[in-house]
């Protein structure tokens, strides 16, 4: 170790310090983010100061809290997909229940012209009664009523 806290360790020493693979030690010195000289054997030997190695302890602990804040990325990933799943299961029953009761409704609506029409005959039935029923017998009508006015309305009126 140097004046300026600088030691020069080789490639295997480093990487324990930096707590790194040796490969990536040499991808460093060869990108240039470490300083690295050869000795007189032609071995590299790379230049550590104490700040590298704590800085490099504190990437290495990014590096986990990036994993935790990826797992936790994931999971909220997941909880919104299950939620969103939810929600598109209560918009299939809604649009289900509203298609049954337009259903019902357009059922519901052919059938209204039916009701009418038989309100319709029961009403032209009435009308056909009440004149009948204004005349008022005479001392003259003392007799029975004839076989056809015996008869219900509606045989009268669509015969039988």
């Amino acid at each position: 170790m140097d004046e300026s806290g600088t030691r020069r360790v080789t490639v295997e020493e480093a990487a324990q310090l930096l707590g790194i693979k040796e490969e990536s030690v040499r991808k460093r010195v060869s990108r240039g983010k470490l300083q690295a000289d050869k000795d007189e054997d032609g071995r590299l030997l790379v230049c550590l100061d104490s700040t590298q190695t704590v800085r490099d302890e504190y990437a290495d602990q990014s590096v986990t809290d990036r994993d935790l804040l990826y797992r936790e990325m994931k999971e909220r990933i997941a909880h919104l997909e299950g939620q969103l799943e939810a929600e598109r299961e209560s918009r299939r029953r809604a649009d289900t229940i509203i298609a049954q009761l337009t259903q019902a409704n357009a059922a519901l609506a052919n059938r209204v012209p039916e009701l009418e029409a038989a309100q319709g005959h029961e009403e032209a039935a009435q009308d056909v009664m009440e004149p009948a029923a204004r005349v008022r017998p005479t001392s003259n009508d003392t007799a029975e009523p004839s076989a056809s006015e015996q008869r219900p309305w509606w045989r009268r009126m669509f015969g039988g």
